[in-house]
């Protein structure tokens, strides 16, 4: 019976549970962009749809999290050791809950950002989704990795797209400090208030990138074993 439950959990693969997970995170994360102009344009209606939709996706993500942990067997039956799939999947479950913090926040006070502020936050917001989309395409590609052995030409393409996420992750930077830059030239014209939550919700967008390469950043330390 425990056979048939882990069977039916893990498929072909023991890291497909892991693979689900991080596809039901980045559909969390992808659904901040159109939080966000639904925002900017003060439809708080349809922001809270949007933030709706973000709660519910993080909730099965979590769901996802608490059935791998339950059933994952001990590293001796699999590839990768236990332990690694685990630390992999707590990164992948804090992006998804970032994406949740920052929907819940800017919802929760019905945040207006300066008009000519709209279109950097969505192009930094939007960079930030690519991180987590590429950090989901490394990830997809670990049962090949499994498959052969760690070894080969799937090797390089893996380490290729860490190194893009890398580099995704550095543009994010570059955007998260002109949005500071930016918002530092207009404090004296808002609120006080206002203008911390603004600073922490441009950090909380940048946490996203950040938590996605540190997924990378993880599957890298398993190439290098």
């Amino acid at each position: 019976m425990a056979r048939t439950t882990i069977s039916s959990l893990f498929g072909n693969s023991p890291v497909t549970p892991l693979q689900n997970h991080m596809s039901k995170v980045h559909d969390c994360v992808k659904n901040i962009t159109p939080f966000f102009e639904s925002a900017l344009a003060e439809n708080w209606t349809e922001a809270k749809e949007h933030y709706t939709h973000i709660a519910k996706l993080e909730r099965k993500a979590d769901k996802l999290k608490k059935d791998l942990r339950l059933h994952l067997p001990n590293s001796l039956f699999m590839p990768v050791p236990r332990r690694d799939l685990l630390e992999v999947l707590t990164m992948q479950d804090t992006i998804a809950n970032r994406a949740k913090d920052i929907a819940g926040l800017v919802l929760s006070r019905k945040m207006i950002f300066p008009d000519t502020m709209g279109e950097k936050l969505l192009e930094f917001t939007n960079r930030c989704v690519d991180a987590s989309a590429q950090a989901k395409r490394a990830i997809h590609e670990l049962d090949e990795l499994v498959e052969t052995g760690f070894r080969g030409v799937e090797v390089t393409v893996v380490e290729n797209m860490i190194r893009d996420l890398d580099k995704i992750e550095g543009d994010t930077d570059k955007k998260q400090k002109q949005l500071k830059k930016y918002l530092f030239k207009r404090e004296a014209d808002l609120p006080p208030v206002d203008v911390m939550f603004m600073y922490k919700v441009i950090e909380w967008v940048g946490n996203l990138a950040d938590r996605a390469q540190k997924v990378g950043s993880r599957l890298q330390l398993l190439l290098a074993r």
